[in-house]
């Protein structure tokens, strides 16, 4: 296989995303009703049935297509090109990402996620805790 051609490996965009937004596979897997043997099984296939990648899409709070598409250059290079961007004006002539959001509100709404992650997971602990 040349190396200017990769496969489009869709566990291994999903292991990434989790990854990128620090979730662990018991987690997911939690929010999927499955066990984590499962989870890393998926990451580990090259393909997922669709009914199953919405399903694992909606988990991670992104859409279908966003797993799909999922490029780790473009995420650096999205982040390279917007660090600093006043002292790289020149080398970034030929940037043109515009967000459709303000990032800050996409902070907040992962903020409140997590935090309402972290409720449900003592809930569920108090409960499990009651019923010993």
């Amino acid at each position: 296989m040349s190396t200017l051609t990769k496969p489009n490996h869709i566990g291994r965009k999903i292991s990434r995303i989790r990854e990128l937004r620090d979730m662990k596979q018991e987690a997911l897997a939690q929010a999927l009703g499955t066990n984590q043997q499962a989870v890393s099984a998926i990451e580990n296939s090259e393909t997922i049935e669709d009914e199953k990648l919405a399903e694992i899409a909606k988990a991670l709070g992104v859409s279908v297509e966003a797993i799909k598409n999922f490029s780790e250059e473009a995420i650096f290079n999205i982040i390279g090109n917007t660090v600093n961007n006043h002292d790289n004006a020149s080398m970034n002539a030929n940037i043109q990402y515009q967000p459709t959001f303000n990032p800050l509100d996409k902070v907040v709404e992962l903020y409140e996620r997590l935090v309402l992650a972290e409720k449900e997971k003592v809930e569920y602990l108090e409960k499990l805790l009651k019923g010993k």
